[in-house]
């Protein structure tokens, strides 16, 4: 690590708990967002000035200037370019350090498969259900743990999944399927919601990379904004769930598997 790097990181090296072990271990992550709207604008750029070492930013989407008053990681200028592509303009100059690679299509089964098998953890920013699900399914095949967050009207949501058989998963949540969906473009939002809700997710992030903390495993904290109310409810195992059932050994511990190799970084 740099002497630029000690001094950039300092404060959260100055934490007992995370130290320059902890600062190695967000150097050494690859770490995969969905979505960068409302909840992956915090998120990435949280773990941009963290030092998470890459992240892989997926989003098939343009901005729109309907996206400025919440989408903090985009601007007026940029309306109709792709959010991966701006994304990328405002995390590299946030910290250069970083690496940044973009996926600017849909994410397919087959896509994050191939995404998944490589990372170190996943950010569920995105918003719709059938997007939450196959990413759910992805971790859990391939033993990788994510962070999903939520938000709507007055309320928010966020937990984290180990990605481990045995669960409990995302389907334990929500086994109907998602039948039931809003949008903010449907219902409306205040935006500081998801500037909440994302920044929790950041930070269960570097809990779990960096080895710290409890994570919110098998927890659901659930905000109402309107009253700024929070309550906790256990998430549990359903042992009937097609996703997380089946008792495959775990593909890997929690945190970062391995070091990567440095690569050129993103401008």
């Amino acid at each position: 690590m740099t002497d630029e790097e000690l001094l950039r990181y300092s404060r959260q090296i100055l934490l007992p708990e995370f130290g320059i072990a902890g600062q190695e271990r967000l150097r050494h992550a690859k770490v995969l967002i969905v979505g960068l709207g409302g909840l992956g604008s915090p998120v990435a750029m949280y773990l941009a000035a963290a030092g998470v070492g890459d992240l892989i930013l997926a989003d098939f989407d343009a901005v729109d200037l309907s996206n400025l008053q919440r989408q903090i990681l985009h601007t007026s200028d940029r309306c109709g370019t792709p959010k991966a592509d701006s994304a990328r303009i405002t995390l590299a100059a946030l910290n250069p350090e970083v690496r940044l690679h973009t996926v600017k299509r849909s994410l397919t089964h087959d896509t994050l498969n191939d995404l998944i098998t490589d990372v170190d953890l996943v950010l569920d920013c995105c918003d719709n259900f059938a997007t939450r699900f196959a990413v759910n399914a992805a971790c859990t095949q391939n033993g990788v743990p994510f962070v999903s967050g939520a938000a709507s009207r007055l309320d928010g949501q966020v937990t984290a999944f180990s990605g481990q058989p045995g669960g409990p998963c995302y389907q334990c949540l929500y086994p109907n399927d998602g039948e039931v969906e809003e949008t903010c473009a449907a219902t409306g939002i205040l935006a500081p919601l998801v500037g909440i809700i994302g920044s929790i997710q950041a930070l269960e992030a570097i809990k779990i990379l960096a080895g710290i903390g409890e994570p919110l495993f098998g927890q659901l904290l659930l905000l109402d904004a309107a009253r700024m109310q929070w309550r906790s409810v256990r998430v549990t195992a359903d042992p009937t769930c097609s996703i997380c059932a089946d008792p495959r050994p775990p593909a890997h511990p929690h945190g970062p598997r391995r070091p990567y190799p440095s690569t050129e970084r993103s401008r």
